[in-house]
């Protein structure tokens, strides 16, 4: 719309003259599309391949740490073989081992890093979400060796968790000492969890899955990546190292028949309640130290004496317990030993992550779920003998349902069952049972068993993964298309006057400046307007002291909002690729807030389109 004078709306170029050279000559001016993977992406890629080699090196390490401790600690030697402690003869002394152990794990704390209590998934999540991806140099060493010595001396955890905190600190550290920015670093964390995980069981699929669904936040390209490349090599190293069997191995299984996936599914409805209760109990636990009368450094040893306690009566609930899951999938314990065994075990570790001392999760829910999937299986087929379930795929369910629930990683935990068992029918079974106990524990608890402890510390994680609307319209879809421009040879005074006529025209904050030919030289605003220092009699081109920020017609939204946010403005004009360029539109903040609608509409219920038709009566 022309305004009196000098004012003009959406003035084309009526000569064939270029783009403003102040805009040609500007690198910046406009926002340039990003490549899905560039070279900083396979520099990333390379510092992964390194990484996933050392998370290997580290994973065996500490797992000849732990065996070290453990021989030490219930046999009295230095050997650094596999030994279960439950075979230790120590009788009642036993209960001492544990309490010792969180003893040293509750001054590591206090005068090393707080950061190494807990099982450490939680507190990587923490530094991903708030401080930059940037864990302490300290953790990479403090956190294995209180786990090792938490674990060695008869804690009821599993080496996973802190393997994969180590991990992860290992590439934050890695990411700290070189030129990276926020989101690479937070890349190289990933990388170093999810070797970690992928040198422990030789799933390094799941273990992308895991880092996407609780590190990563996000599924792109830039990031997977990597973090599947670092993965790769660490269960190669595994391969080489230790071989190719599965991590708990089972005899071949048969594929489930509808009645038994139908059952499946309802089993993945019950260990989602149970997660949800192992969820809650854990951190009612964990309330209940929180308000004792003492120091937190002494709560570790308090909940070890439950673990000594408790590991006199039931040996196999000390130390790692692989072998446990292992028993429990191929049907090698009794129902009343499974029983026995996973109600122990449930006490324990409970109060032991409770306390707050070091190790994992991953191992105390997989022997708890397998082992309540095999009960459950047990009375089923009892019941229903002809449904044709299979007692050790009802025990695979239950382990990586009650994990799915519990983290709320339930695709993780699907194909990480696979992945460390190799039984292809159990693949079916897995993905319904996990899907639905996501869905029972999402109803029943806000927060998972990983997000609850930095949830009360005000920090919120990501709960879904959903594309951006911003990068699914283009930047002129949402802009105002009617531009009204200023011409760099008019006077500020003249623009004043124009601005005090308070026309519907003159009430916007911002405005582009054209030249004589309708050129786009410049954008404005009622401040630099009305600013005192201004002279009243000078040209509009007078007070122009920087090229303009500018988006093409083809530039998507997401692209728009990111160049307004680098370049602090508030509105940017669009203009043609085509030479010469011409002004189609503005766009302002408005405008992009105005394009999260369609998420929002989408979200809204809409009347049925298709009706069904009615059936005609015949006249008899």
């Amino acid at each position: 719309m022309t305004q009196p004078d000098e004012v003009t709306s959406n003035v084309p170029a009526p000569d064939p003259m270029p783009i403003s050279p102040a805009l040609e000559s500007l690198a910046d001016a406009a926002p340039v599309e990003p490549m899905l993977v560039d070279r900083r992406v396979v520099w990333l890629s390379g510092l992964a391949l390194m990484i996933g080699v050392t998370a290997a090196l580290i994973a065996v390490a500490l797992m000849k740490l732990i065996a070290l401790i453990t021989n030490v600690a219930f046999y009295g030697r230095w050997s650094l073989g596999d030994v279960s402690p439950a075979d230790n003869q120590l009788g009642w002394y036993v209960v001492f081992v544990p309490i010792m152990g969180a003893i040293v794990i509750g001054f590591m704390a206090r005068y090393g890093s707080k950061a190494i209590r807990g099982h450490g998934i939680p507190e990587a999540m923490e530094q991903v979400l708030t401080n930059r991806s940037r864990i302490p140099a300290r953790v990479t060493l403090l956190k294995p060796l209180s786990s090792a010595i938490s674990i060695g001396t008869g804690g009821p955890f599993g080496a996973e968790g802190p393997i994969i905190a180590t991990g992860g600190a290992l590439g934050s550290l890695l990411g700290q000492f070189l030129h990276t920015a926020p989101t690479e670093r937070k890349t190289l964390l990933a990388v170093g969890a999810a070797s970690g995980m992928a040198a422990t069981f030789g799933s390094p699929v799941s273990a992308v899955l895991l880092a996407i669904e609780l590190l990563l936040f996000e599924f792109r390209p830039r990031s997977m990546i990597p973090v599947a490349i670092g993965t790769t090599a660490a269960a190669g190293m595994r391969i080489m190292m230790e071989g190719g069997e599965p991590a708990f191995p089972m005899t071949d299984i048969a594929p489930a028949t509808l009645a038994a996936l139908i059952f499946y599914l309802l089993l993945g409805c019950a260990m989602g309640i149970v997660a949800a209760v192992v969820s809650w109990a854990v951190y009612a636990i964990e309330d209940g130290f929180e308000r004792l009368p003492i120091h937190w450094m002494w709560w570790p040893a308090l909940g070890a004496i439950v673990v000594g306690v408790v590991g006199y009566f039931a040996p196999h609930t000390l130390g790692v317990g692989y072998d446990n899951i292992s028993a429990i999938l191929s049907d090698e314990l009794t129902t009343s030993a499974i029983l026995f065994l996973c109600s122990m075990k449930f006490i324990s570790w409970s109060i032991a992550l409770g306390s707050g001392t070091s190790g994992g999760t991953l191992a105390p829910m997989f022997t708890i779920g397998g082992g309540i999937g095999h009960l459950v299986g047990t009375a089923a087929i009892l019941g229903m003998p002809f449904a044709g379930i299979d007692v050790r795929v009802a025990a695979l369910v239950g382990m990586a349902a009650i994990f799915a629930g519990a983290s709320r990683a339930w695709l993780a935990s699907a194909v990480f069952a696979f992945e460390t068992t190799h039984q292809t029918h159990g693949l079916l079974p897995l993905l319904g049972g996990c899907a639905t106990s996501y869905i029972v524990a999402t109803l029943l608890t806000k927060n998972s068993i990983m997000t609850e402890k930095i949830s009360r510390r005000g920090v919120r994680a990501p709960q879904e993964f959903v594309a951006d609307p911003l990068q699914q319209i283009s930047a002129i879809e949402i802009a105002t298309k009617e531009v009204v421009t200023l011409k760099a040879e008019q006077t500020i005074s003249d623009v004043r006057h124009w601005f005090n006529a308070d026309s519907v025209e003159s009430r916007h904050q911002g405005y582009p400046v054209v030249n004589e030919c309708g050129t786009l030289i410049g954008i404005v605003t009622r401040r630099d307007l009305f600013n005192s220092a201004v002279d009243a009699e000078g040209r509009l081109r007078d007070i122009l002291t920087q090229p303009p920020r500018f988006v093409y017609d083809d530039c998507m939204a997401r692209q728009a909002a990111d160049h307004m946010i680098n370049h602090a403005v508030g509105r940017l004009p669009i203009v043609t690729r085509e030479k010469p360029a011409r002004l189609v539109g503005i766009l302002t903040r408005s405008d992009l807030l105005g394009g999260y609608r369609q998420r929002m509409d989408e979200s809204a219920k809409e009347s049925p389109t298709v009706c069904m038709p009615r059936l005609r009566r015949r006249k008899s």
